[in-house]
């Protein structure tokens, strides 16, 4: 009797379509873990018609068009610092289910993106693309902020906050 209805939930789950996963909270203000389906889309496109062939070959902000129509912009892969780009690019104009966490407040409305797939039937990935990227071009570090040569490059010219005679006060 229990395997029955154990199969019948687990028949019913399958029956909604609804995404098998949820975004692991990371304590942020008005956070929610929210997984989505949708289509890949360059935000640029989405909003003002302007369009890149291939998404802008990641050189644009995408993010995700859901099947109800919302549009999410995803900010943040689970590498730090790193944005999702690298990891949706490979699916720019098509279907994916994504999972991870929605940040909405009254100003804003941003999605980081924790592990994507193509479909129900297929396995999360988690969204490391730009460490994996990164480490392929400039080797392991465990912090690819403090040792990447273009973060090095910016903080010389202009300073670590990015505005030229802006400095930390000193302790």
């Amino acid at each position: 009797m229990a395997n029955s209805a154990t199969g019948a939930l687990a028949a019913a789950v399958l029956a909604l379509g609804a995404p098998a996963r949820a975004g692991d909270l990371q304590g942020l203000d008005n956070e929610q873990s929210l997984a989505l389906k949708g289509t890949v889309v360059d935000l640029v496109c989405g909003l003002t018609g302007k369009c890149a062939p291939g998404c802008g070959g990641g050189k644009r902000q995408l993010g995700l068009r859901a099947d109800d129509g919302k549009l999410y912009a995803t900010i943040k892969s689970v590498t730090d610092f790193a944005g999702s780009t690298a990891d949706l690019l490979p699916w720019c104009g098509k279907s994916v289910e994504l999972d991870g966490l929605l940040i909405e407040n009254p100003r804003m409305r941003v999605y980081l993106v924790q592990s994507i797939r193509a479909g129900a039937s297929e396995p999360w990935k988690p969204t490391i693309a730009f460490q994996e990227q990164w480490s392929a071009k400039n080797g392991k570090a465990d912090e690819w902020y403090r040792v990447d040569p273009a973060v090095k490059t910016i903080i010389d010219a202009d300073g670590v906050y990015g505005i030229k005679g802006l400095e930390p006060k000193k302790q």
